[in-house]
Formats: structure tokens, sequence, C-alpha cells
């Protein structure tokens, strides 16, 4: 006899009545991403490589123009073959790639290029601008107004008894005051 493997089945937990209800809610680039994957896995098992046709590639150029063009636009992405979608996945990609890993690259590199422009223009107002550019540049703060702010850290004690020597000099004060009656 052959041992049966039953699950343990949880009760009163609703199941989705068809795949459409069972579809997590993804943004577009997720979903692009999903299908893509799916399309590359099938392609894997079956060993039938993607070959987009110049129609294919076409068809994700336009379509990934609709989608810069107006970023609420999704897609029915089940209307396209997967060839499009394999080429319009990619196109995404390359677009979400970060040029550089970390934003003090970025810095540094915007601030070589300032440099450089400073020291090979000719033009006075682009000399002027770049160096405006890299006055501003967080750290550098050429143009920035600062305040200065001491704190002093006392224990309570040295408050009070600075607190009491203040009002003992306020009740010392004589007050001159002309009085007038008003009749």
């Amino acid at each position: 006899m052959i041992d049966q493997l039953i699950p343990d089945i949880e009760e009163d937990v609703a199941l989705p009545k068809n795949a459409a209800e069972a579809w997590p809610n993804l943004n577009v680039t997720e979903e692009l991403n999903m299908r893509a994957n799916v399309v590359k896995f099938i392609s894997d098992i079956t060993g039938q490589p993607i070959a987009p046709s110049k129609e294919n590639v076409e068809e994700a150029q336009e379509l990934g123009r609709e989608m810069m063009q107006n970023p609420q636009y999704r897609p029915q992405f089940s209307n396209y073959p997967n060839e499009t979608l394999a080429v319009l996945a990619g196109m995404v990609a390359q677009m979400n790639v970060s040029i550089v890993d970390d934003l003090a690259e970025l810095k540094m590199y915007t601030v070589n290029k300032l440099v450089e422009v400073v020291e090979t223009t000719k033009d006075p107002k682009t000399k002027v601008t770049a160096l405006r550019a890299l006055g501003e540049i967080d750290g550098v703060d050429a143009f920035k107004k600062r305040t200065e702010m001491t704190v002093k850290v006392q224990s309570i004690e040295e408050v009070e008894k600075e607190l009491l020597t203040m009002l003992e000099r306020v009740e010392n004060k004589i007050i001159d005051v002309d009085y007038k009656e008003i009749e």
C-alpha cells in the first residue's frame, strides 16, 4: 500500500474565484518584469529561444514611448506577444539602471566637470555660472549664510543660582516713574 501525503488545509480561508482575483496588485514595471520572467522561464524549459521580429521591436518601442509620455498609462500586457514583452522588459531594465553606485560618486563627477568648465572655458559668463554652481554644492557652501549657536550645559544648581542672582538685581533696581493724576 502507498502512503498518501495529505496536506493540512486550513478552514475558513477564502479562496479566489478565478485567476484574475488571485492576481496580486503590481505596478506596471513589476507586472512587466513578472511577465518577462515567465516568458524567459518558458523559453528556458522548452529550449526555444525568444526571437523578436522587427515588428516586435517596433511595437515594444512604441509601447515604451507611450509609457514614458504618460506615466499613468497601464498597458494590457496580455494583448502583446511574448517577444514584444521581452524586448520591452529589456528596454525598461536598461532605463532603470543606476549610472553610478553612490550619490557621492555623482557629486564628485559633478564637481570635477564644473572645475573642468571653469579651467577650460574662455567665456566669462560660463565661468561665473560654473563657479556659482560649485559654490552652491553642499560642503562648499560659499554662499550659505551661517548662524552659530553656543549651547551652555549647566547643572540645575548652577541654573538656580544664576536665576536668583538675576532676580536680586531686578529687586534692587529703583524705577523712577512720573506719576500724574488725571482729573
